[in-house]
């Protein structure tokens, strides 16, 4: 808990310290009001049952007209608190998501940290869940905390005051016990605590492991939803079918290991309920029955007694809910210590990571560049090469030779490894993955992602869909799609990729596979815009189809070696045949669209 409250408290600190500590002013606030009016309603209940006792009329009714005020007033604070503690739970919880997402989402952190520990499951989940569930019940049990400590404190003076002692004889000795139903209170409670902790702390385990289970469950359903094209096309069901029912399995079982362990706290918090209001109806019967307190200090002695002992046993009261808090909070310190371990680990390996910087002449330099897995292993060895401004360089070898690992590297998303990358100063940069990523919203802002409001004319929209076989799509551009990555098809999905490009003219892109998923005539027709629209942009491309080489200047090969891949580069002369027909390819699809 150490961990999570030193990130988790600096709401209370920085930009957000003064609405923190001004909502934190008014839930006590309203605590102590609540508190008050507790006291005042428990004063009331003696006066009026001595004035019932005495059949004193007007008594009855001078008491009778307190009582609207104490209920108006008992009603504003119990509003107030449930206002003021939804205001806190709301802000704290804000803060401390965007604090956790804008900490994963930054430098990568959501892309490396999956290479760097497999335990990790669903951060996203504990992040918009266990965050929830982790400060929403720490507000309810902070407030309940305090209230319980300042209840049992007023109305044991209460009891201290009328009450009063108890003597006990035995034999010749008369023993006084001052302010005894206050210490039976205490030791009531006491000893009902002790039962709920000894029953309930195995339940802290139960209920981790059942989050755990469920999260697990949850990332399998979504892996079949994203995948559902491919597994229905390979008649996956019955294998999906069983594994979706063991993982589901394993939350049953952990479900039931919970209910068995729920079965047993509640024997104990049902044997305290049906004690509950009998034990101080008997310690103060003896005093009444001997006409040394009126029948309403016995109303107002059982009813202190219950709020002391309701105070007092807050932790048998609520040990479930702690447990479950306590499970939330285990999940969220364990992406903490994964954050922190991935931003300590890139600092220690600082020496030994790959090192960005940037070149003056306008070049693109791999010096003595080693790439390597998280765990050490030697992916690609000793690289060398340099890519001159506008250079079309294609990237191949044999499948799992690293090559997009390499891309990775260049993106400066994989640090693992030696050497040095430098990428001309000032100049922008693209990548193009196989299945580009598809924002939700309309089609125009995905045309222009990342700088989804940049000012485009929509004919410069227009004409890049055109160019790229999109041309019926122009009309649809501020069109509302809830998931654009479900309605366009992949090869669709790919063209688009190409518009952004025309759209954006970065002055380098780097593509992985990017093509694959096109037939070779609309590829030779995108690929023709590096020749045309494109042929200033330096292009860095990975592929392994036939015929890519002939679209580029430049081949960088991967050989696949114990020691990590060796990488060769030799310069590519363009075929004419290619050329011609990759022009006239552009020319036919453009034919087509203006048809």
């Amino acid at each position: 808990m150490r961990q999570f409250f030193r990130i988790a408290l600096r709401y209370w600190r920085g930009e957000t310290r003064w609405r923190a500590w001004a909502l934190t002013a008014a839930v006590l606030l309203f605590v102590a009001a609540q508190t008050a009016t507790a006291v005042g309603i428990n004063r009331w209940n003696r006066v009026f049952f001595d004035a019932l006792e005495k059949r004193d009329v007007a008594a009855v009714w001078t008491t009778t007209a307190w009582l609207p005020l104490l209920v108006v007033a008992s009603a504003l604070s119990v509003s107030g608190l449930v206002v003021s503690r939804m205001l806190l739970q709301t802000r704290w919880r804000e803060n401390l998501t965007r604090r956790l997402a804008g900490w994963w989402i930054a430098d990568q952190r959501y892309y490396r940290l999956g290479f760097l520990t497999k335990k990790q499951a669903a951060p996203e989940y504990r992040i918009a869940e266990d965050v929830r569930l982790a400060v929403e019940p720490l507000v309810e049990l902070a407030i309940g905390l305090i209230s319980a400590f300042v209840t049992a404190a007023t109305f044991a003076a209460i009891l201290w005051q009328v009450a009063g002692s108890a003597e006990v004889t035995l034999g010749a000795t008369t023993i006084v016990i001052p302010s005894y139903m206050a210490l039976a209170a205490v030791l009531y409670a006491a000893l009902a605590s002790l039962a709920a902790y000894l029953t309930g702390r195995p339940l802290v385990g139960l209920v981790s492991r059942k989050n755990e289970t469920e999260a697990q469950f949850r990332a399998e359903m979504t892996r079949l939803r994203e995948n559902a094209e491919s597994i229905a096309l390979i008649r996956g069901d019955a294998d999906e079918r069983n594994s979706a029912g063991e993982s589901y399995g394993r939350v049953v079982a952990a479900w039931l290991k919970i209910v068995r362990q729920q079965g047993i706290i509640a024997l104990v918090l049902n044997t305290n309920g049906a004690l509950f209001p009998i034990v101080p109806l008997l310690l103060i019967a003896p005093k009444f029955l001997a006409g040394n307190v009126s029948l309403g200090a016995v109303v107002q002695v059982v009813a202190a007694f219950s709020a002391v002992q309701a105070a007092l046993i807050w932790f048998v009261d609520n040990f479930v809910r702690l447990a479950e808090w306590f499970a939330s909070v285990t999940r969220v310190d364990e992406l903490v210590e994964e954050l922190q371990a991935l931003d300590v680990g890139t600092i220690m390996e600082k020496e030994t990571q790959i090192g960005l910087g940037e070149s003056d002449d306008g070049a693109i330099h791999l010096n003595n560049l080693s790439i390597a897995h998280s765990n050490g292993r030697i992916v690609v060895a000793d690289a060398t090469v340099t890519i001159e401004k506008g250079a079309k360089v294609l990237i191949a070898g044999e499948s799992g030779s690293g090559k997009s690992t390499l891309i990775r590297a260049l993106a400066g998303i994989w640090p693992w490894g030696s050497g040095s990358i430098s990428v001309p100063a000032g100049q922008s940069i693209a990548f193009v993955p196989q299945k580009p990523y598809l924002p939700r919203g309309t089609l125009r802002s995905i045309l222009l992602y990342p700088d989804s409001d940049r000012p485009v004319a929509d004919e410069a929209i227009a004409d890049a869909l055109q160019r790229c076989g999109l041309g019926y799509l122009a009309r649809r551009l501020d069109e509302e799609e809830e998931d654009w990555d479900r309605v366009l098809s992949g090869g669709e999905r790919q063209r688009i990729a190409f518009a952004r490009l025309l759209i954006q003219r970065p002055d380098i892109i780097v593509m992985d596979e990017a093509t694959s998923a096109l037939d070779e005539e609309s590829q030779s027709s995108l690929l023709a815009l590096f020749d045309d629209e494109l042929a200033e942009a330096t292009l860095i491309s990975v592929g392994h189809r036939p015929g890519l080489e002939d679209y580029h200047d430049q081949k960088v090969t991967l050989e696949r070696r114990p020691a990590g891949a060796h990488v060769t580069s030799r310069r590519l002369r363009k075929s004419l045949w290619r050329l011609f027909r990759s022009r006239s390819a552009a020319n036919e699809d453009n034919r087509q669209d203006g048809e």
